[in-house]
């Protein structure tokens, strides 16, 4: 009974000692059907160098329906269970809660007793999530102290355009769908990303679009009408109420992914926003929290590439340029390097942000590409371009795949996407390891990758590093 009682080894107090645990052996990947045609799946990868394994699939688990869209999935418990006031420290790292984002399904998925062969146990049915939140197309899973957390792009009526979209919790024993989160919304309309700081209380979301701006495509008129996201909004955790807005300005189109600082004694984080539509630029914010209230500016800039109009997409071929289109940005645990995905160039990049105000870029390689199209190191194709971004604990290993979103996939590369998984080394410098290179067939398109025993986009810490 005794050893039922201990916190799960995967958990851990502070960022730095979830750098020194064991590195992680496997990572589950999202795999979606680009065409609808067969159901979406989780794959299981090896990520030990000693296994004769290493870098190959060791089974998928296919999903029971198709057209779901899996994205950002996560797990039903994290580090933020050791939270001093509303913790469940006896929880385990154990099941993968994965939402279709376009089927507003989600799936569990128990990971034990084999980690290896994860089996599908419930289905959250749409009406269920609907009829209890009012919202649809879950996106993003975070597990917090007292429940699963999910972030959702669409409301009610067939488009889940009747009522702002906002986040929902889900019990993380029995997986049952609680309701939705907010209290006090303010004046958030738009959603995307969200994360947050549990000792300092509070939480901040990112905008991306409504269902109609995303799922047939990107619409170019609402781009260029700058109909997108392009704002911040921060939250009292406790009190589940909005209490800022910072708007990075109209042509700022698709503020996406939110990476808060890991030691919460940091007050700071970064955002990514995907294209400015006065230059095709895309840029890194940082926010801060200075007494009391919250501010940001934008740190890094990093701008088009020429390209002749025939080599270029019929959506880009006006332009005479290729947009980095920063799609994912991850941040160390140590809140060293910011990792960003341009995965309009091709581009993976590597700033060093121990001054969060000022980064530095420390490192860059180059795969895939709208205009480039390179290979990756040792030669195989590489389509799309760095997309998702997974970092392992120890900060010496970068997971990326190459998947955005099944219908932006074929505006920006209408060769095709074929699903492939990479990884940089950190060791010394920063390059694209030749070895591992995971092809899942032209049949899927990859995005979401999570590290079993926890990385750098799912856990939350409540202790500071010492």
């Amino acid at each position: 009974m005794t050893e039922t009682l201990r916190p799960d080894p995967t958990f851990h107090p502070s960022p730095r000692l979830a750098m020194e645990a064991e590195p992680e052996h496997l990572c589950y990947t999202a795999l979606l059907s680009p065409d609808r045609s067969r159901p979406d799946a989780i794959a299981v990868v090896d990520l030990d160098p000693a296994s004769s394994r290493y870098g190959q699939v060791l089974t998928k688990v296919e999903l029971p329906n198709k057209g779901d869209e899996l994205h950002h999935f996560g797990w039903n418990a994290c580090s933020s269970a050791l939270s001093p006031l509303s913790g469940h420290p006896f929880l385990q790292r154990r099941y993968l809660v994965v939402p279709g984002m376009r089927s507003s399904r989600i799936y569990i998925l128990d990971t034990q007793p084999d980690p290896a062969q994860p089996r599908l146990v419930k289905t959250i049915e749409p009406d269920e999530i609907l009829r209890k939140t009012g919202y649809s197309r879950p996106h993003t899973v975070h597990c917090g102290p007292e429940g699963i957390y999910v972030s959702t792009l669409g409301g009610a009526g067939p488009d889940g355009t009747q009522g702002p979209p906002g986040v929902f919790i889900i019990d993380c024993q029995t997986f049952e769908v609680l309701g939705r989160w907010e209290i006090d919304r303010g004046p958030q309309k738009l959603h995307y990303d969200f994360w947050w700081n549990l000792p300092r209380d509070y939480m901040v979301s990112s905008e991306w679009g409504l269902p109609p701006q995303f799922e047939n495509g990107i619409v170019p008129e609402d781009l260029l009408g700058n109909k997108y996201g392009h704002a911040l909004h921060f939250w009292d955790l406790r009190e589940r109420r909005h209490v800022q807005t910072i708007d990075l300005g109209a042509n700022h189109q698709m503020a996406l992914e939110v990476r808060p600082a890991h030691d919460p004694a940091r007050e700071y984080g970064f955002v990514g926003v995907v294209v400015d539509t006065t230059n095709l630029e895309a840029s890194i914010w940082t926010w801060v929290r200075e007494n009391g209230k919250f501010q940001a500016r934008k740190t890094v800039t990093i701008p088009p590439e020429p390209a002749r109009a025939e080599n270029l997409p019929p959506l880009l071929q006006g332009f005479g340029a290729v947009p980095p289109l920063v799609s994912d940005i991850d941040l160390s645990l140590d809140d060293k390097h910011l990792y960003v995905a341009c995965w309009g160039t091709g581009e993976l990049r590597q700033y060093d942000v121990s001054d969060p105000m000022e980064p530095e870029q420390t490192g860059s390689v180059r795969v895939g590409g709208i205009v480039q199209h390179a290979p990756h190191a040792n030669g195989r194709p590489f389509g799309g371009g760095p997309q998702m971004i997974e970092i392992s604990r120890d900060a010496k290993r970068v997971y990326f795949t190459n998947s955005l979103y099944s219908s932006w996939d074929k505006q920006f590369y209408p060769q095709g996407v074929a699903g492939v998984q990479a990884m940089c080394t950190v060791n010394g410098g920063f390059q694209l390891d030749r070895e591992f290179y995971v092809d899942f067939g032209a049949q899927y398109g990859a995005h979401q990758v999570r590290l079993q025993g926890g990385d750098c986009s799912t856990d939350s810490f409540c202790y500071p590093s010492a």
